[in-house]
């Protein structure tokens, strides 16, 4: 009887989300602008929202940029932020992620020949010295070290090559399609392709701050780590210029080639609203990122509309011990809207009329939605706060 109850919840549940699918077939779906053709990449990409539509006229130096909420992912602005370009050293931004997340930052590495002198920005590494994982990252991140990249690939990777392949692997999984890295600091390559976007970018400089370590050590303005068998220390300094002016700054990394131009991948926080903004071969990136992203703190704000575990919905419960349960996001609900559509923002809850018990805690029995003229900013399952046990005969008899 159990089974052919949660059936039944499983029947109501098909048939209410088949006529809202339905339903969007029939209205459209609202797509990212300038989507008149639509590729693979943009395809996945409708699960992040565009509110570039919202925004006033904004002129940058950069061949592509982009301003993202570092929370929720939204894209508030934008400029070519699908064009390929090299990406220099920011490549490193998704280079620390993947150390972090495979490797261990008290790991000692002995640093091979191979790693040293490899060319352009260096912390000057010597063959045989011993190195923490987190002191390469520091040297990676701070003072864009081309052969701590080298050091941090041999030991995770096992060899460039390898590492490349987990630096690909990573940026598919975060939504970086168009994204193609064969090593890890971004120095120009002969004949195998390196390239990125600003989306991608952006989407790799997300998830490094969702890392504590990864935020500490990016908006950290200057460190120094051991130099070998020397007396003195090497002194890190960040290259990051906006840590020393604009207001909230804290991240994320720079990049500079012939091919690249003058790259910034620059994070600020204020208020707890945290932005990221991605400039690529600029002739003003310091004022391209200060300005995409005072426009973002001007013109959006955060919005919490339903913290995890908080009650959004009472739904009746038929043949249960009790007559109704309450409904809960399964996490937090967070959007970023317009400052000028604050009072726009409408919920949509999608639930059955009724469930019929018995059901456990947590069962997924519909979901919410947080719209902005239609748009889908924010949507999450809703689920059953504690289990309800099916009525019985001794249960009737027990309440009487």
């Amino acid at each position: 009887m159990v089974y052919i109850v949660r059936l039944r919840n499983f029947l109501i549940l098909v048939l209410l989300f088949g006529s809202v699918f339905g339903l969007a077939l029939i209205q459209g779906i609202n797509l990212p602008p300038d989507s008149a053709v639509l590729t693979n990449t943009t395809q996945r990409e409708l699960r992040i929202p565009y509110l570039t539509q919202y925004g006033g006229g904004l002129s940058v130096t950069a061949d592509s940029a982009l301003l993202m909420d570092a929370r929720t992912g939204t894209v508030l602005w934008a400029k070519n932020e699908h064009k390929q370009r090299p990406p220099a050293s920011t490549t490193k931004i998704l280079t620390a992620v993947v150390a972090l997340e495979y490797g261990n930052l008290s790991e000692t590495i002995t640093i091979d020949r191979s790693a040293t002198g490899v060319g352009g920005s260096q912390i000057w590494l010597e063959p045989g010295e011993k190195r923490t994982l987190q002191e390469l990252i520091q040297g990676l991140m701070l003072k864009s070290g081309n052969d701590a990249a080298v050091a941090i690939a041999q030991h995770i990777g096992g060899s460039v090559e390898g590492f490349s392949t987990l630096l690909n692997k990573r940026a598919r999984e975060l939504g970086a399609f168009n994204t193609v890295f064969s090593n890890p600091n971004g120095l120009p390559e002969k004949t195998k392709p390196h390239y990125s976007t600003a989306y991608d970018l952006a989407l790799m400089a997300r998830r490094g701050l969702q890392i504590p370590i990864f935020q500490t050590i990016v908006q950290t303005k200057y460190d120094q780590i051991p130099w070998g068998n020397h007396d003195w220390e090497r002194r890190l300094t960040n290259t990051n210029k906006l840590l020393w002016y604009f207001p909230g700054a804290d991240g994320v990394k720079t990049g500079t080639t012939t091919a690249a131009g003058n790259c910034l991948v620059a994070s600020a926080t204020r208020e707890g609203f945290q932005l990221i903004a991605v400039v690529l071969h600029a002739d003003n990136r310091w004022g391209d990122a200060a300005k995409i992203l005072e426009y973002g703190f001007k013109n959006f704000q955060p919005m919490l509309i339903g913290p995890e575990g908080t009650a959004l919905k009472k739904v009746s419960v038929r043949n249960g011990v009790r007559d109704q349960v309450e409904l809960v996001p399964a996490k937090e609900i967070a959007v970023v809207v317009p400052v000028a559509q604050w009072n726009q923002i409408q919920t949509r809850l999608i639930v059955p009329e009724y469930l019929i018990a018995p059901f456990w805690s947590g069962e997924m029995v519909g979901k919410v939605e947080v719209l902005l003229d239609g748009q889908v900013l924010a949507s999450e399952a809703l689920l059953t706060a504690e289990p309800i046990r099916r009525q019985t005969w001794w249960w009737l008899r027990k309440g009487a």
